[in-house]
């Protein structure tokens, strides 16, 4: 049996090349790092005193939220205190009484075509929607049926009666879909306010504020005459302000980064360590800074946007026709923020249609996805919920503009980047270096229709 013989070449292979090369390396990645749109294209006002103040005038008209409801089964109960989001319930603190009024509340099951209300008719119930999506149809100049909206999950209708003589419905509710639907009725309303003094009263009172000169958008009227001629008399008057204006006080993320010395010292070469784990400890914590600025309960867009600036798609998809009611809400919009699934979900809506979606040019030259001449930007935080649904928004930006505003600190000491600095905390026993990197930020909208959700968004069903 002959010896094995080495096998031979006639250059350097790259297995033994590599021990002598320097390996060319990137700086460590982060795959959780996205686009952030958010922070890119909000307007960022300095706060030199940690305190942002929204100074308006005084709202007569009393906004609403949406009830919240307690689901066992079948069995669909109101969570008593949300019925202050009612607004003719706003303020209202006696809970035992919201304890009766919610009980007052008779589940139903509706089904698709059913009609609840009808235009014209007098008001005999005030409708509590916990589950479904109800239309508002009315009769247009010409006989013809106009689509004004539709009313989902948490919303109400029926209680603009309170304090109305002889009210009548507005509108047609019509059921676009099946689901569940808590009724009060009118008597037994009347029956409790019989009953219960202090209710009676707040109603009363919001009866009267509702009936004060208002303008469109709800604010105290500025009595102005125009078109007068000769010695007309004219009217005095002057602007309210409210006198318990907002004020947003900056949040704050934070991390305390360690790194040993040991690393410190012999491996930063030809990476500095401390600068790679700083920068990408910042990256995360403006990722978490954006998803605050969306869905902080205390002052994100999400959660404080105002419940009079949120509609809900027609049918379900994202459809052009509910771009534009959401961008008719408020003047100047000049961004919209989707998930990503929803700008697809809209394309294909588009497709359906046979429209075209142009692309527009931002300030800084790049290119971006444009409804109406509006840039729509991918904002993959928003989220979809577990029914495989998510939102839009609409918004106008600036401070000039009455629009939404990004707000940070003023300088920081050991600022690195605006509003985030990064201070040195010292070395542990264990020869640790600690490092504490903070973000302050908030986001204000300064009127309430400076920015509007669209609701309900289905992002997997074919319209």
């Amino acid at each position: 049996m002959s010896s094995p013989v080495a096998e031979t070449f006639l250059s350097l292979q790259t297995e033994a090349a590599r021990l002598l090369a320097t390996t060319t390396k990137t700086p460590p990645q982060m795959q959780s790092i996205s686009s952030r749109n958010l922070l890119k294209q909000l307007p960022w006002v300095t706060v030199a005193s940690g305190t942002y103040r929204v100074n308006r005038r005084l709202q007569i008209k009393v906004g609403r939220g949406r009830v919240s409801f307690i689901q066992d089964g079948a069995d669909v109960r109101i969570v008593p205190r949300t019925l202050t989001e009612l607004a003719a319930l706003r303020g209202y603190t006696d809970t035992g009484v919201l304890e009766r009024l919610a009980g007052l509340f008779v589940a139903r099951q509706v089904t698709p075509g059913e009609i609840l209300a009808e235009e014209g008719r007098p008001i005999r119930e005030v409708f509590v929607v916990a589950h479904g999506r109800i239309e508002r149809l009315a009769t247009g100049e010409y006989d013809t049926v106009d689509h004004l909206g539709v009313i989902t999950d948490g919303d109400q209708v029926g209680d603009e009666a309170i304090g109305a003589s002889n009210p009548t419905w507005s509108t047609t509710l019509r059921c676009a879909t099946a689901g569940t639907i808590m009724v009060l009725n009118w008597n037994a309303l009347l029956e409790l306010l019989n009953n219960e003094a202090t209710l009676r009263t707040h109603l009363v009172d919001f009866a009267r504020r509702r009936a004060l000169p208002q303008n469109r958008r709800g604010e105290a009227e500025i009595a102005i005459s125009a078109g007068h001629q000769g010695e007309a008399p004219i009217p005095t008057s002057f602007v309210d302000y409210e006198l318990v204006p907002r004020e947003y006080e900056l949040s704050l993320t934070q991390t305390v980064l360690q790194i040993h010395t040991r690393v410190a010292d012999l491996y930063n070469d030809p990476m500095d360590q401390v600068e790679q784990q700083l920068r990408l400890t910042a990256e995360e914590i403006r990722e978490t800074q954006e998803h605050e600025l969306l869905h902080n309960p205390d002052f994100g867009l999400l959660h404080n946007t105002s419940y009079d600036q949120r509609i809900a798609t027609r049918t379900g998809p994202p459809t052009p026709d509910d771009m534009d009611d959401l961008l008719a809400m408020r003047r100047s919009t000049d961004a919209f923020f989707a998930h990503p699934k929803a700008i697809t979900s809209f394309l294909r809506e588009c497709n359906r249609r046979g429209l075209t979606v142009d692309a527009t040019t931002l300030e800084d030259g790049s290119k971006a996805l444009a409804w109406r001449g509006i840039p729509v930007f991918p904002l993959g935080k928003i989220g979809i919920n577990d029914r495989n649904a998510t939102t839009i928004i609409a918004m106008r930006r600036g401070e000039q503009r009455q629009g939404v505003v990004g707000l940070q600190p003023a300088a920081l000491p050991d600022e690195v980047q605006p509003g985030l600095n990064v201070r040195f905390m010292g070395i542990t026993d264990q020869a640790i270096l600690r490092y504490l990197v903070t973000a302050y930020y908030s986001v204000a909208p300064l009127v309430p229709d400076a920015i509007g959700l669209l609701e309900h968004v289905e992002i997997g069903r074919e319209s």
